[in-house]
């Protein structure tokens, strides 16, 4: 018999059902494999679990219906992984397995099994000789150790080439590696060095973007073996690597790590666990860090690597900062009137030694938020430390109040716990920012942007330019850059997120870390904000663990865990009455949720708190309504996310 995940999205059915296999598809079907089977009356997709002699069924067993390929697509490793991820954010394994199997290509399937290249050479321990435990590490993961570490890099390292030399670590000692990064700019990177330092036919770099016949075939020659590492985006977390010898993430405070399809895992997370379900070696790395990062030094689950501070300042460009331009933020028009007289001559400066500039802004769309009047320290609620904004005041004709995004309760008074001013200001943000200004501000000047809008750029020349770029959109100079101006801070520290010290600090640094050493980054922010004293001195570890402690005070993730419940205002309290929810619970809201595209009708959001401790209980109780309500056929589904990037 054969035991199968059906391909059916319905809580209540998340199990494996049992098969009898046919004598005529005996030789076909192996573990892994993906058949057809009848359900409910209709043929649907499936993929053996296993195959075993007996069962547990006390009637007669449907027959296997078809079997789509012979191909093992799903080992015995990923499978327990996606059971686990499915049971951590409350999700079910079928929703798991479509983000971890592509879809089936027949060419790829046909063409022949390769026999892995034999393993390289370690790799030269120099690379990581700057951090005084690198080497170390090295050789851990090549002698096969489950070593843990969170990689703190220097401002300028050649990262892509230091995370493939992990990767030649790990096949030199015969095992496999997996790398995750944000986004294809940076798998570029990667792929170009992991060419240069490891065997020919050694790597597959999955990325969304490509072909589907390239992406099954690159899937295929991870599950069979050929290919020992496996390079990608977020997607790649549940790669087939065999023998699997050390997992990687970069940057993984990015958002783009996390995915936005059910049951909406983070890429970090996965990769944390695989380590710990294979026994495996596991790197968290960045140039910045994140309170989750923090937590797994904290913990003892890992160790930070870090350069000594000799190091840091050789490699670092010099940072200086300026006074609040909270007020120059207000006016969206001028961009020259907003860049401040330091920036315009270090920018100057720059430009006459023949180097490229580099000028970060922010994003336009932020949600608006409210901050103290006195401090512009971010307003947040007496009851429960959410943010605050405005709303309407129900019953009040369309009056608006500050009241609290996480749970609704409106700010009658407020008391700002840093300076105790009592008036609260939006902070305006969002306004649309030209390359054109930047002209008018530089005449003369070659002006390059990069952004969602105009097309990322991945690298630009050494010569003297401005470029323009949004947060991540960086592009990678020639020799490096001369400056740097960070500016319209306030878009980025006022923001109302739980992330905003920590993403701001990300953006900042990551642009900062483009800069030639003895360069110059000025960001346009106040000198005593907490964020830009950890970039005047390059201390993101110390950021982190501020930020850490924060959240412990104020019970806020990692912490504790959170859920995040969505749905029309009837079938989350239908939803909350059946929910049996661990001792000590908080459950705030509920408030209104933001319209999605294609969303109809007005939603409501309730936010489930609990401590860390109780994060499994949680999402088993949450799986148990969902499974109830589609039994019982519900007609609106609830939308049902745990620790979610943004609380907002």
């Amino acid at each position: 018999m054969a035991r199968v995940v059906v391909d059916v999205p319905l809580a209540h059915l998340d199990r494996p059902f049992d098969y009898a296999v046919p004598d005529e598809l005996a030789e076909q079907v192996v573990a892994g494999c993906r058949v057809r089977v009848r359900f409910a009356g209709k043929l649907v997709d499936g993929v053996v679990l296993e195959l075993a002699g007996s069962t547990d069924h006390t009637g007669k067993l449907a027959p296997l219906a078809k079997v789509v390929s012979a191909e093992p697509v799903l080992t015995p490793e990923v499978a327990e992984l996606a059971r686990s991820v499915a049971d951590r954010y409350a999700g079910s394994m079928t929703d798991v397995l479509r983000l971890a199997l592509p879809p089936r290509r027949g060419a790829p399937e046909k063409k022949p099994r390769l026999d892995p290249p034999p393993p390289p050479a370690a790799p030269d321990p120099a690379g990581f000789a700057r951090y005084p435990t690198g080497p170390e590490l090295l050789g851990a993961v090549a002698a096969g150790h489950p070593a843990r570490a969170v990689w703190t890099a220097l401002p300028g390292e050649d990262w892509p080439t230091r995370l493939a030399e992990l990767a030649q670590a790990a096949l030199s000692g015969g095992r496999g590696a997996l790398v995750v990064v944000p986004d294809g700019k940076d798998l570029d990177r990667l792929a170009a060095a992991a060419e240069r330092l490891l065997p020919a036919g050694s790597v597959a770099v999955l990325r969304a973007d490509a072909a589907p016949d390239t992406r099954y075939g690159r899937f295929l020659s991870a599950s069979r073996g050929t290919a020992q590492v496996v390079l990608g985006t977020r997607g790649a977390v549940f790669a087939p690597v065999r023998d699997l010898g050390v997992v990687v993430i970069w940057d993984d405070g990015d958002d783009l790590h996390a995915e936005p399809r059910a049951p909406y895992p983070h890429a970090r997370d996965v990769l944390v666990h695989r380590a710990h379900l294979a026994s495996c070696a596991a790197v968290v790395a960045g140039t910045a860090r994140t309170a989750e990062a923090a937590l797994l030094v904290e913990s003892g689950w890992a160790h930070e690597l870090v350069a000594d501070r000799a190091a840091l300042r050789a490699a670092a460009p010099r940072v200086e900062a300026l006074g609040s331009d909270f007020e120059l933020a207000r006016d969206p028009g001028a961009r020259s009137a907003r860049l401040p007289t330091l920036g315009f001559a270090a920018a100057r400066r720059a430009l006459a030694d023949g180097t490229p500039v580099l000028i970060q802004v922010p994003r336009s769309g932020y949600v608006p938020s409210l901050v103290c009047d006195r401090c512009r320290a971010p307003a947040r609620c007496a009851h429960c430390a959410g943010p605050l904004g405005i709303a309407p005041s129900p019953g009040a004709g369309g009056v608006r109040i500050a009241a609290c995004r996480w749970c609704a309760r409106p700010a009658a008074t407020f008391d700002c716990p840093h300076c105790h001013g009592a008036k609260l200001r939006a902070a305006v943000i969002g306004a649309s920012r030209t390359a054109e200004e930047l002209g008018r501000a530089f005449p003369g000047a070659a002006v390059r942007v990069s952004g969602r809008t105009s097309g990322v750029l991945a690298t630009v020349p050494g010569d003297p330019a401005i470029v323009v770029a949004t947060p991540g959109a960086e592009p990678v100079a020639e020799g490096g850059y001369g400056a740097a101006l960070l500016l319209d801070s306030w878009a980025l520290l006022g923001r109302a997120d739980l992330r905003a010290g920590e993403e701001t600090m990300r953006r900042w640094m990551n642009a900062a870390a483009l800069v030639r050493p003895g360069g110059h980054v000025v960001v346009a922010a106040d000198a005593a904000h907490p964020v830009v004293q950890a970039l005047v001195r390059w201390d993101p570890a110390g950021l982190a663990t501020r930020e850490l402690a924060d959240r412990r005070e104020l019970g806020f993730p990692p912490i504790t865990r959170m859920a995040s419940l969505s749905a029309s205002s009837a079938s989350l309290a239908e939803f909350l009455a059946a929910l049996r929810l661990p001792e000590g619970a908080d459950v705030l809201g509920p408030v209104p949720e933001p319209p999605r595209p294609g969303q109809e009708g007005e939603r409501e959001r309730y936010l489930v708190r609990v401590r860390r401790s109780d994060g499994v209980a949680l999402a088993r109780a949450l799986h148990e309504v969902q499974g109830v309500r589609s039994a019982k056929k519900a007609p609106e589904h609830v939308r049902v996310q745990l620790d979610p990037l943004e609380l907002a």
